[in-house]
């Protein structure tokens, strides 16, 4: 076993509190998982009503099915002539986060759609990307800068500095993000009595035509909460075989090693049905929209945030790399990646979360890590099948995301970098080259002794290898991109 505790419990909910309003909207619990602890907020208050008319314009099309102000490349002016400062709103309803969550959410879309609008609209005349507006302006940047403050969770209140950047590492960043924003905090229930149906959700914002339930940047933002509403079990699988294992007890931890491969199974299930309700030709058409600043050659200094900072400001652009479900298994199942800067990129993305998912990943990366439980795994033959059958699950995640960014990416735009500034190219690869490779030691350790089931796994496995290596140095030969 290792050496030292980790220095903090974790209360993971089972009770997710749904009435608290002092609490933030995102704390994991074995219920919702890391969905929020109760469903999002649609409508803000009166006196958000002009923020709340200017983003129903906004989409390409709205709800109504009229062209809007991205269509007519209006939305710069709209703002600039129609938004006041509504600070002083925001200060009235500090005290409730799920609320300020909301209000966070609805001001990243406008943040994304005025600093990008530009790009869009060049991009859909076959031209380049361009520059983006360099400037975010006061009535944006205030709100949006202090509704992400306010989201800082309790165990880093006392310790935020002054720095306009390093304020915001414990809760949202001042920009769109995948939980707080795009994804997690933005859907709806059209019958509440059905729940978290598919057919179910809508969205409450939208850039281009995702207010239709049926589009493709609907079904590309629904079908990650359909992923995420399987989360639940993940964590409880996850919290059951660090304590068996904390407590000897090899048949609960085979258990719960058996939940987090179960629950991953539905997650890589749903993860599937992305290629039906979200067309890889329709893609990049809302995409400019979730671009970050990091790294982004349509800000190659940073956004200046009018009254928050005299210096520009940098901050990565939403990604699915934001989600918890996958970092969780990394740290469960204790991954080793290359010490390259591609991972230096994925630690940055793993800042980019909810301040009590952050401090969750920790608590297990620590836990397991002192328990030493891979190596515990390894003591029992149906333990370490299990643990490589829950790598594998891991394994096919980002084969299916690598699919992805190849069919709905890379073979329609040569823009060398993902929305949130990573190289488009070499950095998916990068994690799951390191999963392939864990699998292998793993195999080569163990043997035959695993059972056919794993036998089956690794030999289709040893083929994605060679796969994946060969498809690496095709895309970046023709981009001229190192293969790193």
């Amino acid at each position: 076993m290792g050496s030292s505790a980790p220095s903090l419990d974790f209360n993971v909910l089972g009770d997710t509190k749904p009435d608290d309003m002092a609490l933030p909207a995102f704390m994991v619990s074995t219920t919702r998982g890391f969905l929020p602890r109760q469903e999002p907020i649609v409508k803000l208050p009166a006196e958000f009503d002009v923020l709340e008319s200017i983003l129903s314009r906004m989409p390409i099309k709205t709800l109504e099915g009229t062209p809007g102000l991205l269509a007519t490349a209006t939305l710069g002016e709209t703002v600039l002539k129609e938004l006041p400062d509504l600070t002083a709103s925001i200060e009235k309803y500090k005290d409730n986060l799920p609320l300020m969550n909301a209000v966070y959410r609805d001001y990243s879309f406008l943040a994304s759609g005025y600093l990008l609008e530009p790009c869009h609209e060049r991009f859909m005349k076959g031209e380049s990307y361009g520059l983006g507006r360099q400037t975010l302006p006061s009535v944006i940047a205030l709100p949006i800068s202090r509704c992400a403050e306010l989201q800082v969770t309790h165990l880093y209140r006392c310790s935020i500095v002054a720095n306009n950047v390093s304020k915001y590492r414990a809760g949202f960043k001042p920009f769109m993000e995948y939980a707080g924003s795009y994804a997690l905090f933005n859907y709806r229930l059209e019958d509440p009595s059905r729940g978290l149906d598919y057919d179910n959700l809508r969205l409450i914002r939208a850039f281009e035509h995702g207010l239709d339930h049926k589009s493709s940047e609907a079904g590309f933002v629904l079908v990650h909460v359909d992923m995420v509403q399987n989360s639940g079990p993940l964590i409880d699988g996850v919290m059951s075989a660090l304590d068996s294992c904390e407590a000897h007890d090899r048949d609960a931890f085979n258990i719960g090693m058996e939940k987090v491969v179960t629950s991953m199974k539905k997650v890589n299930s749903v993860m599937e049905s992305m290629w039906a309700k979200s067309k890889p030709g329709d893609y990049t058409s809302f995409r400019t929209f979730i671009f970050g600043i990091t790294s982004q050659s349509m800000f190659p200094h940073g956004v200046v945030y009018e009254g928050v900072s005299e210096e520009p400001l940098s901050f990565r652009g939403e990604s699915g790399a934001n989600d918890s479900m996958i970092p969780l298994c990394d740290n469960l199942l204790e991954i080793t990646m290359p010490d390259t800067p591609l991972t230096s990129i994925l630690q940055d993305f793993r800042s980019y979360r909810p301040g009590n998912h952050r401090e969750f990943l920790e608590y297990v990366k620590a836990r397991s890590g002192h328990l030493s439980l891979k190596s515990y795994a390894f003591q029992d033959t149906r333990s370490a099948a299990l643990y490589l059958l829950a790598l594998n699950q891991v394994r096919d995640f980002r084969w299916r995301h690598w699919c992805f960014t190849r069919e709905y990416i890379l073979k329609k735009t040569a823009h060398p970098t993902a929305t949130g500034g990573s190289p488009i190219v070499t950095w998916l690869p990068n994690q799951l080259q390191a999963v392939i490779q864990g699998m292998v030691d793993v195999w080569e350790a163990n043997g035959t002794k695993l059972g056919k089931e794993c036998a089956a796994v690794m030999d289709m496995v040893f083929v994605q290898k060679e796969t994946l290596t060969k498809e690496v140095e095709k895309y970046c030969k023709e981009r001229n991109a190192d293969v790193q």
